[in-house]
């Protein structure tokens, strides 16, 4: 299923994810890890690719978050990756369960 979705909405599930990894105003290891095997499934392209290192070492743009972009199909998609990141560190804090609560209530 990642495989089948276009480079845009592979970039927006990264923007994403990446800004869960946020969430708790670090980003730990083993979300960093996450990303990575995350990103290397989608086969980004290189300049794709450096744009999710940038979005690690400094967060995306919370206005660039809209959860109203997310294609209605793919929002399942969207959901486990986030769950996998924030549970990638085995601990989910409290800013990373009301940022997925937020996110899940927008999206209904």
């Amino acid at each position: 299923m990642l495989n089948e979705i276009d480079r845009a909405t592979r970039l927006e599930l990264m923007k994403f994810v990446c800004s869960f990894a946020w969430a708790d105003l670090s980003v730990h290891p083993a979300e960093r890890s996450f990303v990575g095997r995350l990103v290397s499934r989608l086969g980004f392209e290189p300049d794709d690719e450096a744009r999710v290192r940038e979005w690690l070492r400094v967060p995306p743009d919370p206005e660039s978050v809209d959860p109203t972009r997310i294609p209605r199909e793919h929002r399942q998609l969207f959901l486990a990756a986030i769950d996998g990141v924030i549970a990638a560190d085995g601990q989910i804090t409290s800013e990373e369960r009301e940022s997925l609560a937020l996110l899940k209530e927008l999206m209904a």
